[in-house]
């Protein structure tokens, strides 16, 4: 069970499709109230839509994607070095420490609220203290495309919706490429996003990272419907 408080994954896309599916049935209500019925039914099968979309958004965020990092994390033996990117308030972080008995996770993140809700380092904090992790994690406040780590510095590197937030394709391959920078041999590198994730695969093919493939995550990790589907980037490094 899940002791922590992650917020909520980019609020505002969310308060719209919640505002929106409030609008469209009030519209409903109005044109069924003059008899305007085709109108109507318009108003209601959009609000019905919307409203969907909503539900779909809020399960990915307070539960769906909890339970795929739990699924990706689970080949973790417990003595790893772990490098979160864009680790926000832990729901990934977290979870990997959890399962690391001997090793240790790193959260590196900007600490900005139009990303996730109340993401601060001390949110993150309390986190690990809530889920009992706390003497398995350090945070880093940093940017992802100048890693403040030397090379081969860790088994594991992973990251959840973070890199489509830079906002050049050049930006996101510098982040794609610290990333296995400083990745040792062996290890392992996971990204999930619903934006961009054909540029990371092509940066990592790029740098000959083995075994690298694109995969879809599936329902519990869409954001809204299949039009924004997370997929999961995983390569190896030699």
């Amino acid at each position: 069970m899940r002791r922590g408080k992650y917020g909520f994954d980019a609020p505002l896309p969310f308060a719209g499709l919640v505002v929106g599916a409030l609008v469209l049935l009030a519209l409903t209500i109005v044109s069924f109230a003059y008899d305007v019925a085709p109108a109507g039914v318009a108003f209601l099968l959009g609000g019905l839509y919307t409203l969907a979309s909503a539900f779909s958004y809020a399960y990915t965020t307070r539960r769906g994607k909890f339970e795929i990092w739990a699924r990706e994390l689970d080949d973790l033996d417990g003595g790893e070095r772990v490098l979160d990117l864009g680790c926000g308030r832990g729901a990934v972080l977290m979870a990997a420490a959890r399962r690391l008995s001997k090793g240790y996770a790193t959260g590196l993140d900007l600490w900005r609220t139009k990303d996730q809700s109340g993401n601060r380092a001390a949110a993150t904090l309390a986190n690990a203290e809530a889920e009992g992790v706390a003497d398995r994690i350090e945070l880093v406040t940093g940017d992802m495309r100048a890693l403040p780590f030397v090379g081969d510095s860790f088994d594991a590197v992973v990251s959840s919706l973070a890199i489509h937030n830079i906002g050049t394709a050049e930006g996101r391959a510098e982040a794609v490429r610290e990333a296995y920078r400083v990745l040792a041999p062996g290890g392992r590198l996971l990204i999930a996003d619903f934006q961009r994730t054909e540029e990371y695969e092509a940066v990592l093919r790029g740098l000959g990272a083995s075994d690298v493939r694109r995969r879809d995550l599936g329902w519990r990790f869409w954001y809204g419907g299949p039009w924004f589907a997370t997929r999961m980037v995983e390569a190896y490094k030699r």
